[in-house]
């Protein structure tokens, strides 16, 4: 099941060239919502216990025992359930399109198995394999149907995020060779951690890994590719980029780095703390002096990805305190779906903007509620989870990134943590500064273009905050879900 998962939305894409033209988005929409509806049962079918579900394990290069080999646990399950309802809200936000729509349905199809691809990959070939073509797909995304300087913004992407992506197969390699006996599935290497007796080998293949999936997070200093990425892509494909793409490198240290290279984790974990730390505080700084309203959310996301990084320095920095540790995993899992859902909503807002005015200028807009109120509420809505209102799902991840970072009884994770408390306050003025100008000061030059949303938009936006509210009201089954793979995560990473 897990396969026709992965495969069904490519093999959909390949079939779009014989589906008629206005036929063209409703297929995209149809095979996007049954993927809904088969990760959901999947979901169901694994429950909230440990070990993998749906596992497949087939031979694909035996000269180096590397496989297709897939699965399914409580790290993957919610990114791929997070992964399928982004993409089927891309969907339904993009059904007005009119402009070569069948190679745009087409090329998303394709980026969805992908995405769906590496979080359920159980083997680092396949790994990076799916890694790298997500670098082509968004390649093209931008390009093709960007904005702006398209053409820089989609070159500086593909090249920044390519060398990132050549850096970690040098640090898969690394783990490959120093395996006993050589192999690249997951299960064997988490089961038995390579280069667990050369600590200097160990420690630059972690900085390979760390450089290549930093660069895709990303984290300060890597981050200079995101914002111009961001801003010149069309707002369905800064939706899937920021809410789905950043995740495979956050994904790929609680999968591999911290599981595979322990010993050099807890060794290097306070340099994960202040990485952390940095880029909480460094994005939210930046954020708040943007006039550009889709490049201060894509600083945010720079914010809320190093909330990520430094609950799993936390978890890494001290053999201590297993129940707080555990909590900044869980907490870390949980931020990954709580960003993915509200700044993917964030940047279909964004995106209304751009398409009825023309610009993402804030100083242009102002008093955006009188004309548009359903926009007014989803965008208060939207800043408020960003920002970890309690009630949405911001404040259950932030919260739990927080208890488990400072409770992990350190003065380095205490400091640390309440330092990153910080980045709540700029968050919230820098969102209070969006509602405060657009959409409820004086009327802006723009403001009589912006017109309220539609039907496809609303349809879209509305479950995302949907879900967002849900995870913040009734968290278990999640919780549930991710916890017993923090549990493992945190004694894996203590050996």
């Amino acid at each position: 099941m897990l396969t026709l998962v992965i495969f069904l939305p490519a093999a959909v894409a390949l079939a779009l060239p014989g589906v008629p033209r206005r036929a063209v988005p409703w297929a995209w929409i149809g095979v996007s919502l049954l993927e809904c509806a088969l990760v959901t049962g999947m979901w169901v079918v694994h429950g909230t216990g440990g070990g993998v579900s749906f596992e497949t394990d087939v031979r694909w290069i035996p000269s180096v025992r590397a496989g297709y080999h897939v699965g399914v646990d409580g790290l993957s399950l919610p990114l791929l359930a997070m992964t399928a309802v982004l993409f089927a809200a891309c969907a339904v936000y993009s059904l007005r399109r009119t402009h070569q729509v069948r190679a745009f349905a087409s090329v998303f199809l394709s980026l969805e198995t992908v995405c769906l691809g590496l979080f359920a990959a159980l083997d680092l070939l396949l790994f990076f394999v799916f890694f790298d073509l997500s670098i082509v797909g968004m390649y093209f995304v931008i390009l093709l149907w960007g904005h702006g300087d398209r053409s820089r913004s989609a070159l500086k992407f593909f090249l920044y995020t390519f060398l990132g992506s050549l850096v970690l197969l040098l640090g898969f390699i690394g783990i490959y060779l120093g395996a006993d006996p050589h192999t690249f599935d997951m299960v064997e290497l988490t089961r038995t951690p390579p280069l667990a007796g050369s600590p200097g080998l160990a420690a630059l293949t972690l900085l390979a890994v760390a450089i290549g999936l930093g660069i895709k997070t990303p984290v300060v200093p890597f981050h200079t590719w995101l914002p111009p990425a961001h801003t010149d892509a069309p707002a369905a494909g800064s939706a899937i980029l920021a809410a789905v793409m950043l995740k495979m490198g956050t994904y790929g240290l609680v999968r591999i780095a911290m599981p595979m290279l322990p010993d050099a984790w807890r060794r290097y974990a306070l340099v994960i703390l202040i990485v952390g730390l940095v880029s909480v505080l460094y994005g939210a700084l930046v954020a708040l002096a943007q006039d550009n309203v889709k490049r201060l959310v894509a600083y945010t996301s720079v914010n809320h990805m190093g909330y990520i990084v430094l609950a799993l320095g936390a978890a890494g920095y001290t053999s201590g305190g297993a129940d707080a540790r555990r909590l900044a995993v869980t907490g870390a899992v949980t931020q990954m779906v709580s960003h993915g859902l509200v700044t993917g909503a964030l940047f279909l807002l964004c995106g209304v903007l751009y398409e009825r005015a023309g610009s993402y200028d804030l100083g242009r807009f102002g008093g955006i509620a009188g004309d548009a109120p359903v926009f007014a509420w989803l965008i208060g809505i939207a800043a408020f989870a960003s920002l970890g209102l309690p009630g949405l799902s911001g404040f259950i991840a932030e919260f739990q990134i927080f208890a488990g970072t400072i409770g992990t009884g350190t003065a380095a994770t205490a400091v640390t943590g309440t330092l990153a408390i910080l980045g709540i306050l700029i968050t919230a003025a820098l969102f209070l500064r969006v509602l405060h100008t657009a959409v409820l000061g004086p009327p802006g030059e723009l403001t009589p273009r912006v017109t309220d949303v539609r039907r496809p938009e609303l349809a879209a936006l509305v479950p995302l905050l949907a879900l967002s509210l849900l995870i913040g009201v009734a968290p278990r089954v999640l919780l549930d879900t991710i916890e017993p793979l923090s549990a493992a995560v945190v004694a894996l990473v203590g050996r």
